[in-house]
């Protein structure tokens, strides 16, 4: 296994905050006043892709070790701490990976998920099952979906997932969820550079006009294993220049409070593409987004270097008042606003993968 990275069971774990209880009824807010309204969870820390700002080769090889099974939270305990989570006032549920489509029976969480009542269920993938899935995901009650596409030139698309996996099979697969009632689809490009910006306007080209959403996104200092360099980014504001060139934008208010993407739409009433600019544009300051692991730890930042270890609690005995006091005061504290302070000794920092928190 390779030095450049540290497996999540190696990953530092913080202890519980010592503060006050809430007041009844109240609801939580962070060290910087920003509210607890999106959880994402990681159901695997698999994936059959090794793109190269994810889960390179190198270090993510054929004898890297995964999480043993036990250690994996399961659909019982996620659903726990979902409903949890909901008493602190979460509205939106992602489910990720690595990819989450390789959990066995996932269509079963997503049941009991969709039970647990008023949350938006959305879920990422790289697409590569999608096409026989999607219509067993929307029967089982997942709401929206986002797919990751980062090219439509296949040779580059085959390079950068490096598995050799076609674009044709991904662009199958949004037929498919498109089909199955999950539109509009949000399709996310990350943009590196000399790899794949050059083929940034024919990919808003493809997708305008059909009602899904493109979002390119900044090339992120995510973990600690894929190379980044703020040479290779590429500023959402060129992206956004590059499009426009072409297929004339305009700018959209957001959606909602925290909403991470930049809303642009063509003039021409086409639909419209977002670009989400963690690097040069710091959105830090609406953040409302935990991340659970697929440990059961409990991370308070994309970029975290730690985090609160749930499943020590869900398996220790814990009752749901406990665990909800629990997140309480990890929240409380949070002060995470690590893109608004990157550095390039930040960017060296040992952080937890992206495998193992989503995106």
């Amino acid at each position: 296994m390779s030095d450049r990275i540290i497996p999540l069971v190696d990953a530092r774990r913080m202890p519980l905050p010592d503060v006050g209880p809430l007041a009844p009824g109240s609801r939580v807010a962070d060290a910087l006043g920003r509210p607890l309204r999106d959880l994402r969870i990681s159901v695997t820390d698999r994936c059959n892709f090794r793109c190269t700002y994810c889960m390179p080769k190198d270090v993510f090889g054929p004898d890297y070790a995964f999480l043993p099974r036990r250690e994996v939270l399961t659909f019982e305990e996620i659903t726990r701490l979902a409903r949890i989570f909901k008493d602190h006032g979460i509205e939106k549920i992602r489910l990720t990976g690595g990819e989450p489509l390789l959990r066995r029976d996932l269509e079963r969480l997503i049941e009991m998920l969709a039970g647990l009542g008023e949350l938006d269920l959305t879920l990422t993938t790289n697409g590569s099952a999608l096409a026989r899935k999607a219509r067993a995901l929307r029967d089982a009650g997942l709401n929206r979906l986002t797919v990751s596409l980062d090219s439509l030139d296949d040779a580059v698309f085959r390079a950068m997932n490096d598995v050799d996996f076609p674009v044709a099979a991904v662009l199958e697969g949004i037929d498919a969820a498109a089909a199955a009632g999950l539109a509009p689809l949000k399709i996310n490009m990350v943009v590196q550079r000399g790899v794949n910006d050059h083929t940034i306007v024919a990919m808003a080209r493809r997708f305008k006009g059909t009602g899904h959403i493109v979002r390119f996104i900044e090339f992120m200092d995510v973990g600690s294993s894929n190379g980044w360099r703020m040479d290779d980014v590429v500023p959402a504001a060129e992206v956004v220049r590059r499009i426009g060139a072409e297929l004339p934008l305009e700018p959209v208010d957001p959606n909602y409070y925290g909403e991470v993407a930049e809303r642009w739409r063509y003039r021409d009433g086409g639909g419209e593409i977002g670009v989400i600019a963690s690097v040069t544009r710091a959105f830090c300051r609406s953040c409302t987004r935990a991340r659970l692991s697929t440990d059961g730890a409990l991370y308070t930042c994309l970029f975290a270097t730690g985090g609160y270890d749930l499943r020590a609690l869900l398996r220790g005995g814990a009752s749901d008042a406990e665990i909800h006091a629990a997140i309480g005061r990890i929240w409380r504290v949070r002060g995470d606003r690590y893109s608004e302070l990157r550095t390039a000794h930040t960017a060296q920092l040992r952080k937890i993968e992206m495998s193992y928190i989503g995106g």
